[in-house]
């Protein structure tokens, strides 16, 4: 099936069924492009809180459907491939947590999102690269906290807040392995560039950095800068909204220590494809299901969160 004809089918297909398509930064360029809503994991929350549609296609990874369908019950959630997982999300077993917040008893849980639902419902507040660092500082200076899975968004948070968050050893395999030298390089290549970053790299990383931020942040961030060049170490999806917003301006994606690539992709991420988007919202599957006690202890948290980020304007 042609491309154009894929596209048509979709447009038919979501008005058909009053359904809506909300799409990742990191996802694909073709979905972003057919998306009712693109943005980061906090706004995609958001949204998915707020919309009338009867049926939500989230064209992320696993656990993002996931969190629409806790904060959602009423309506059916979909993913274009259920395989589409998060390597951060895998880093954290639930027996092995449940272990850890037996040990430490008195420690508040904060979960960042890219977790599953069942450690959600282990959890305190949920947080996102956006917010993480108001919620963290937000909260009483002598309480006590853990924080999963990302040990770098935590080693940022707690740099940011002067906490001393407990942190669990999960990182991102794709701000991972972003290579420092290749990205120094670069900027000898591009001296007036400057280096954008995500706060799941490391703290290397972050800290030659020009920004440290989310999805988000740095959309907004190189939007308004008078600077025209930028080195982006995130995941390569978003440099397609930056060149969109930004069609003046130059965007290189940072490379990773593979030295075959020039960019860092996620390989869940792009598992989602326009087809399978489209046979999603024909064949209504794969479907996001969550048993009803899980649901209700995740969606404590979750709510929690889009109080303080509506309460401090996030």
């Amino acid at each position: 099936m042609e491309k154009s004809e894929i596209i048509k089918n979709i447009n038919t297909l979501r008005k058909e069924k009053n359904a809506i398509i909300l799409s990742h930064f990191y996802q694909d360029g073709d979905i972003q492009d057919i998306a009712d809503f693109i943005g980061d994991s906090l706004a995609l929350a958001q949204w998915a809180a707020k919309t009338t549609a009867d049926i939500i296609v989230l064209c992320g990874v696993h656990f993002m459907g996931e969190t629409a369908k806790i904060i959602c019950p009423e309506k059916r959630v979909f993913i274009p491939d259920i395989k589409a997982g998060c390597s951060l999300a895998d880093s954290c077993a639930v027996e092995e947590f449940q272990q850890f917040i037996d040990e430490h008893p008195d420690y508040t849980v904060v979960s960042y999102i890219n977790t599953s639902a069942a450690i959600k419902a282990l959890s305190d507040i949920i947080v996102t690269s956006a917010n993480a660092a108001k919620i963290i500082a937000s909260l009483p200076e002598d309480e006590k906290i853990i924080f999963v899975p990302d040990k770098n968004l935590g080693d940022y948070v707690n740099k940011q807040t002067g906490k001393n968050m407990l942190l669990w050893n999960g990182a991102c395999h794709v701000h991972q392995q972003f290579s420092i030298e290749r990205i120094l390089e670069l900027k000898q290549q591009y001296p007036d560039a400057l280096l954008l970053t995500h706060p799941e790299c490391p703290a290397n990383l972050r800290e030659i950095s020009d920004h440290v931020g989310s999805t988000s942040s740095m959309l907004k961030f190189s939007k308004n800068s008078d600077k025209k060049q930028f080195i982006v170490a995130t995941e390569a999806g978003i440099l397609h909204q930056m060149k969109k917003e930004n069609p003046d301006k130059k965007f290189i994606p940072a490379p990773p220590k593979d030295s075959a690539n020039t960019c860092n992709e996620c390989v869940f991420m792009r598992m989602n494809t326009l087809e399978k988007l489209y046979l999603c919202l024909k064949n209504e599957t794969p479907e996001i299901f969550i048993d009803e006690e899980t649901r209700l202890k995740a969606v404590r948290p979750i709510k929690k969160m889009l109080e303080i980020s509506s309460k401090y304007g996030l």
